[in-house]
């Protein structure tokens, strides 16, 4: 079922009490830069550090008593692990989380900080997935996907119906694109309530999977890529794919070295701290000057969960 402007509305009711109604932020020296005027909606401020607390807070309070008591359970390499988690924890239930080894120690730490019971496995989409099989299994817990679920798909749609109300004049608006729940949620928002307003996602160039996905109308897997931005290293599901091909614009890219220059730009101008993946809307209009130049442009920063011990850049 493919979420409507009806169910991110019921979204924006359920999950009022337990996330924050995030701010937008301006820069000028980012809009000189660009060329463009940037309005940047700071879900790096969000609960749990990023805008998956929006659907994620949505799936879980959507569910009923019984299958509540059950728990929840979702594989995740970060950001939707930690917002599942506190949903869960909100709620009083349990939250099974499949982590990838490779997962960023601030990301487990915030799991195992909202209560989580993580299982790791091998950082590949297919161990993740049979060892999730194995807990629903086991345990009868509901299995809340990162962005193929139409109850989280509809929460991320949230975003930008907060940002519309924000900033009314908006020529464009960008998000990142991982698995593309955020994208399409804001898709959706869009088609419904500002139909004039365009839906550029941004991908890094070395995992362009969805990029290629809307340019040859099929969905085209993601093969492990390596990029700093690791949020953006998923697939498009059939859900998403099919609301980005029928809505979005286009999906442009930046590099591995734009992006890391742009989350720095966003921590030393803007004095936002972000990570990677929700630099790399910035780094794509950076890119791309000549495509934006004079325009109002919406740009989700997706989250804030940096691992301090490992920055993208080098020290001095």
């Amino acid at each position: 079922m493919t979420p409507s402007l009806d169910d991110v509305l019921a979204a924006a009711q359920r999950i009022e009490p337990h996330v924050h109604r995030t701010p937008v932020a301006t820069c000028e020296t980012l809009d000189r830069m660009a060329g463009a005027r940037l309005l940047l909606k700071c879900e790096n401020l969000q609960k749990a550090g990023a805008f998956k607390a929006r659907g994620a807070t949505n799936a879980v309070f959507a569910l009923d008593k019984a299958s509540a008591s059950r728990g929840v359970c979702t594989h995740s390499s970060g950001n939707h692990a930690a917002a599942l988690a506190r949903a869960a924890a909100l709620r009083g239930i349990p939250a099974l989380i499949v982590m990838p080894s490779t997962a960023p120690r601030v990301k487990v730490a915030a799991v195992e900080a909202y209560g989580g019971r993580i299982t790791f496995c091998e950082p590949t989409l297919a161990a993740r997935e049979s060892t999730l099989e194995a807990i629903v299994a086991s345990t009868g817990a509901t299995f809340v996907h990162p962005y193929d679920e139409p109850l989280v798909v509809a929460g991320q749609g949230t975003c930008a119906l907060e940002l519309l109300e924000q900033a009314p004049d908006l020529d464009v608006v960008m998000t990142p694109v991982g698995g593309g729940g955020l994208a399409s949620g804001t898709c959706i928002t869009l088609a419904a309530r500002a139909a004039g307003v365009r839906f550029v996602g941004a991908e890094p160039a070395s995992a362009d999977d969805a990029r290629r996905s809307l340019e040859l109308g099929r969905l085209v897997p993601s093969e492990d890529p390596v990029t700093v931005a690791d949020g953006l290293r998923t697939a498009l599901s059939r859900l998403t794919f099919g609301i980005l091909s029928r809505h979005a614009e286009a999906i442009l890219t930046a590099s591995e070295d734009q992006i890391i220059a742009a989350t720095r730009l966003l921590w030393e101008r803007a004095k936002l701290v972000v990570e990677p993946s929700g630099a790399v809307p910035l780094a794509t209009v950076l890119a791309h000057r000549e495509r934006f130049a004079g325009l109002s442009v919406g740009i989700v920063l997706s989250g804030g969960n940096v691992d301090l011990d490992r920055l993208p850049w080098p020290a001095h």
